[in-house]
């Protein structure tokens, strides 16, 4: 059964259903939209869909076939773009990966799919499948585009050509309605604890499954808490012990602040937001300081300067509130 053809991917019951009726029908649509929270299987699934795509529509020799597929395992098929968010670093793109390996500080900024790119998919798709029958294209994180760039992919879906495109986004509301309305739209789910501790063991995570917390922060997404498990390996433990107790004064709160901005980098700012969200939310402290958290969020994702952002949230949450944090309680929280 076509089916058979997502290996590894756990779960998403209706997701496969949905992709294994277009490849079996012949029915295959423009554009796809997978939308549902990051961690669930959802590029996993683009993999294995675009597979299908370029094998279902291309050469019936099978040599012509198993050189698409070493070209597929590889990521360099030519009928095949993938696309990620990009910083923009001396004049040059580059993916998350590209940056760790090329920075020497932290990026101040967030990583966007960008009007370049959006280009390069526009000339992608302006020359003909060279091998299978299709080309395809798969956009990471598309909900980080931005107004011009989502402007020009919506002329690129207008007529796509020869091409199918995948999008994929925690959530269609994040992007521009007249792009979602010419995406078929492809729903992922939040995982079963069984079906967590089934991904784990078949990545190599099983160490995750004596971690409680982590799974509880991870709320059914597998790739969420491997990503939760490699930020608290990552962040210096000083620093992750002190955002978990409210700043002793304002000069404490301002300290704090500077250190959050110099260490870590926005992505990891941000995470350290959900992380502290959820603490607090365990801890049962005054849902001010959620709010205040929230507050720091969109500040961050807005743009606004992180030291800023943070020195007014630190501040405003000592006024605020009246319950200290003991550090003892921040145990179980803390790696081993």
């Amino acid at each position: 059964m076509v089916s058979n053809a997502f290996p590894g991917l756990v779960g998403q019951t209706q997701a496969v259903q949905l992709l294994s009726w277009a490849i079996a029908r012949q029915r295959i649509a423009p554009a796809y939209l997978f939308t549902g929270p990051e961690g669930v299987g959802r590029s996993l699934a683009a993999r294995c869909f675009l597979e299908l795509l370029v094998n279902a529509q291309g050469s019936n020799n099978p040599v012509a076939i198993a050189l698409q597929q070493k070209r597929l395992r590889q990521g360099n098929h030519p009928d095949v773009l993938w696309v990620e968010p990009t910083y923009l670093h001396q004049g040059k793109l580059l993916t998350a990966s590209a940056m760790a390996a090329t920075a020497t500080q932290p990026p101040k900024s967030r990583p966007q799919i960008r009007l370049e790119q959006v280009r390069e998919i526009a000339r992608f798709l302006s020359r003909s499948p060279l091998e299978a029958g299709r080309s395809v294209v798969v956009i990471e994180q598309a909900e980080t585009m931005g107004e011009a760039a989502a402007n020009g992919l919506l002329k690129t879906l207008e007529e796509p050509g020869r091409a199918t495109l995948i999008l994929i986004a925690a959530s269609g509301e994040a992007l521009l309605p007249t792009l979602v309305s010419r995406c078929q739209r492809i729903p992922f789910s939040r995982l079963t604890t069984d079906q967590i501790q089934q991904v784990l063991q078949q990545t190599d995570h099983r160490e995750l499954l004596a971690e409680p917390r982590v799974l509880a922060m991870a709320q059914g997404s597998p790739g969420e808490a491997i990503k939760i498990w490699q930020y608290l390996q990552t962040i210096p433990h000083d620093l992750l012990e002190a955002t978990t107790q409210l700043p002793s004064s304002p000069r404490a709160a301002l300290e704090l602040a500077r250190q959050i901005d110099a260490i870590l980098d926005t992505e990891t700012q941000l995470w350290l937001v959900d992380y502290l969200q959820h603490y607090y939310w365990q801890q049962q402290l005054q849902p001010s300081l959620l709010q205040q958290l929230e507050q720091a969020r969109q500040h961050l994702l807005g743009h606004a300067q992180p030291r800023l952002v943070w020195e007014v949230a630190l501040l405003a949450m000592i006024h605020t509130s009246s319950f200290p944090i003991s550090p003892s309680s921040t145990a179980g929280y803390r790696r081993s």
